[in-house]
């Protein structure tokens, strides 16, 4: 849909199924890419990236907690509780994860200088709704999937 007049390839291998399409065009599309670690360079939205990440807020945060996070079940002096962590070295990304949070009005806390958690049951359950475990099959536009 992007690149209409490209072909993309498929490489078949074990347990998986590669998919590539070559351009110079990505930068383009990624413009947060670039040379080095991304936690040393500046990443930012374009404001159309912003524009979808305020649509689809929800499944903006979805894809960082199942991209860079987990949801754990902790056991807190033997009542068992959900907590959800996200960890990044980039202070910008953090940034775009909690402002997602501030946006849906679920409360976090920074656990360490790389680490969110989400611990509130309030907070939680609320997660749980659009993520929960990672295990559950989730929509994402009509396609379901397991990670």
């Amino acid at each position: 849909m992007l690149m209409p007049t490209q072909r993309a390839g498929v490489v078949n291998r074990v347990g998986c199924v590669d998919v590539y399409l070559l351009s110079k065009h990505w930068p383009c599309l990624f413009p947060q890419h670039g040379p080095g670690k991304k936690h040393h360079r500046r990443i930012a939205l374009e404001p159309w990236q912003q524009a979808l990440v305020d649509k689809e807020t929800e499944e903006f945060v979805m894809g960082l907690i199942h991209s860079d996070g987990c949801r754990v079940i902790a056991n807190d002096r033997g009542v068992m509780s959900v907590r959800y962590h996200f960890s990044n070295m980039s202070e910008d990304i953090i940034g775009l994860f909690t402002a997602a949070l501030d946006a849906l009005d679920i409360p976090w806390t920074r656990s360490s200088k790389k680490i969110v958690s989400i611990y509130r049951k309030a907070a939680t359950a609320r997660l749980d709704i659009f993520i929960g475990p990672k295990t559950r099959a989730v929509p994402l536009n009509g396609v379901h999937y397991t990670a």
